[in-house]
């Protein structure tokens, strides 16, 4: 009985949860050559981490999803700012960035079945 149990676990797919690790408001924004749009931003709660997921809102809607390509506080790059911190964080692929726009940055964890 253990054998198939476990084999279907195995046929199964691994199933995964999209844990909120905070978000940050775009306070304004500086075009940098050959980066594009940096947004500067404060961590409003919980902390923003480079390479990690992200979402920028606007009003309410998902604009786009991509993930955090750069994070800066001041001229240093930096692999995690945490809540009540200015930074800049550059996006992967998107470029429309505006003030008063929020970036939720999340991970996804697998969850066991």
């Amino acid at each position: 009985v253990q054998d198939v149990e476990n084999a279907a676990k195995g046929l199964l797919g691994p199933e995964f949860k999209e844990v909120a690790l905070g978000q940050a408001e775009v306070r304004t924004t500086f075009r940098v050559p050959r980066l594009g749009v940096i947004a500067g931003c404060m961590v409003l709660d919980g902390s923003v981490r480079r390479n990690s997921s992200a979402r920028l809102v606007r009003d309410g809607t998902v604009v786009y999803e991509t993930t955090i390509a750069s994070l800066r506080r001041f001229k240093d790059d930096v692999r995690e700012v945490n809540q009540g911190f200015e930074c800049g964080i550059g996006l992967e692929g998107f470029q429309d960035i505006k003030e008063g726009d929020i970036i939720q940055v999340f991970e996804d964890r697998e969850v066991p079945r």
